[in-house]
């Protein structure tokens, strides 16, 4: 058995390898039904990954930081799937979540995405979420995760691989789209139920203009679409105040 303190004191025991998740739903289902990600021992994982020593577990949701940014770092990948299937062949570079939303830098080769394909990714990345696919957490090695990253073509994937060390590489899955990534994730796509894409712009890979220049998605999503439209509200008034001054 493992001890596990929660943030109110409390310690309670599990059976060594119980999930954050597992603890979530042993204090009540509606709880469970909210957690996005877990901080265990101060350092933010799945919800689904075991606990296999006594440790500190705070639960995090839509309420905390760390769960909105776990909530928009699945999102990215959510969108890139989504762009992947309507754009076969484009290549990913980066995909982190940011202060309101996350973004994604993609190299589309001699194809152009613009602010006109917004919606239809928008509608994609819904249809995928909808499917409930759960964010699957995998060791590679280093030589596997660059034969995988030669055979899909992607230079981009095989450059942050060279700067990785064996054993330290991961990838995550989630429907049809895996990424090389540290993660976190939520437990699965249906936690994403309102999607807006906000913006197209250019971006240097690595932020250095003697490199190439890849096309940055920007978006947002919520865990409910009240919330998307009270922050679309907010967005049109802080334009109007601009357009004021």
């Amino acid at each position: 058995m493992i001890k596990v303190t929660l943030p109110d004191g409390s310690v309670r025991e599990y059976p060594k390898g119980t999930t954050s998740m597992q603890v979530a739903l042993s204090i009540s289902e509606g709880l469970a039904r909210n957690v996005l990600s877990a901080k265990v021992n101060g350092e933010v994982i799945d919800a689904n990954r075991p606990i296999n020593s006594d440790s500190t577990l705070s639960l995090l949701t839509w309420n905390d930081l760390e769960g909105k940014s776990t909530l928009w770092h699945s999102s990215a990948h959510l969108m890139a799937e989504a762009i992947e299937s309507v754009f076969p062949g484009a290549k990913f570079a980066i995909g982190p979540p940011v202060e309101n939303g996350f973004y994604y830098d993609i190299d589309f080769g001699d194809k152009t995405f613009s602010t006109d394909h917004l919606e239809q990714i928008e509608k994609k990345m819904i249809e995928l979420a909808r499917t409930n696919s759960e964010y699957v957490r995998k060791d590679v090695s280093k030589a596997d995760a660059i034969k995988y990253f030669t055979d899909k073509a992607d230079p981009y994937k095989l450059e942050l691989i060279d700067g990785l060390a064996d054993g330290t590489i991961t990838f995550y899955t989630q429907g049809n789209f895996t990424d090389l990534c540290r993660g976190p994730h939520i437990p699965n796509t249906g936690f994403i139920k309102a999607v807006k894409l906000l913006r197209v712009a250019g971006a240097y890979w690595r932020g250095d203009e003697k490199n190439k220049q890849l096309t940055r998605v920007y978006g947002i999503t919520f865990p409910k679409e009240k919330e998307l439209k009270e922050y679309l509200v907010l967005l049109e008034e802080a334009k109007n105040v601009t357009t004021e001054n």
